[in-house]
């Protein structure tokens, strides 16, 4: 599988990144398996968050990866902790809090480093510069290699271009989804930092989900796009999620597709998808895109 760098950092990372939080914590053999033949299938990032049920996640990946941890990139996020009833979480975005948060990731992930620590989430009104100085700290102490930011939010985006080394951004991207080319993408890039694309099937509506309305488009329209990839499709040879990630990953901007499963057999046909990824060119894009409409972020611009 093909390995693109990350970001400003001297991380590689596979094309197509594994999205754990869909992986199941009271099935932990099974889970286990996923992660180990995803790796032995040439996947090296793997992607979590203390959220994830409310730590389970990350406690499942870290037992899954011990035999392979250093060949791998592993990523989590810190920002949200769970209130003590588990009713729901607040947003906790002070450099004291992520300091301490980091413990029980590195401890739940059986590491004493994580490859990518991300903000899960960020609003303007957040202290930035503290945030910032956390994550340096964080990376000057070795308990992370690399941060990022984990938003669709092009002010928050900006802010932290202008004031940190983030390495990466996380952001939603798929073929009903491409509010990033409208300027993010080209931003992103110049400054070193890679996309970590997630979403990029639009929860399954680019592959066998039926047709509904979608973001700002309406259900004839997403109609029309899936027209479009299927047309593609039939000239090419392959499927509609061949084309789709072959769209994202198209873009010389994101570093890594993240795909979340849940099952072996789901990895399995995600796995015989990767072999099939191709590079389109400008007139692949532009049949996909025949007679549909341009997205724009309409909020926290």
């Amino acid at each position: 599988m093909e390995q693109r760098k990350l970001g400003n950092t001297g991380l590689m990372v596979s094309e197509i990144g594994l999205g754990c939080m869909s992986l199941k914590s009271n099935q932990p053999k099974q889970s286990k398996d996923i992660i180990q033949k995803a790796f032995d299938k040439g996947i090296t990032f793997f992607d979590t968050a203390d959220l994830y049920d409310k730590g389970q996640n990350e406690m499942v990946v870290g037992e899954s990866v011990q035999a392979f941890r250093k060949q791998i990139v592993l990523a989590s996020k810190v920002g949200n902790l769970w209130r003590p009833d588990g009713s729901g979480w607040d947003w906790k975005a002070s450099k004291d809090y992520i300091v301490r948060a980091i413990e029980g990731s590195l401890s739940r992930l059986k590491t004493d480093y994580i490859d990518l620590y991300q903000l899960h989430g960020g609003t303007i009104e957040d202290p930035i510069d503290e945030i910032v100085e956390a994550f340096e700290l964080l990376k000057k102490q070795g308990k992370i290699r690399a941060y990022g930011l984990s938003s669709i939010r092009p002010n928050v985006i900006k802010e932290f271009l202008s004031k940190s080394t983030i390495s990466s951004v996380m952001m939603q991207y798929n073929l009903l989804d491409r509010r990033i080319e409208e300027e993010m993408d080209a931003l992103l890039r110049t400054n070193s930092v890679g996309i970590l694309a997630r979403g990029t099937l639009a929860k399954g509506l680019l592959v066998n989900k039926p047709v509904e309305a979608y973001l700002q488009y309406s259900s004839g329209e997403v109609a029309h796009v899936l027209r479009n990839l299927d047309s593609m499709a039939k000239h090419s040879g392959k499927d509609r999620a061949t084309e789709s990630l072959s769209y994202v990953l198209s873009n010389p901007a994101v570093a890594t597709a993240v795909v979340g499963i849940s099952t072996k057999l789901q990895l399995d046909e995600l796995l015989l998808t990767t072999k099939q990824i191709r590079q389109l060119n400008e007139g692949d894009k532009k049949k996909l895109l025949d007679g549909v409409r341009s997205l724009y972020y309409t909020e926290h611009r």
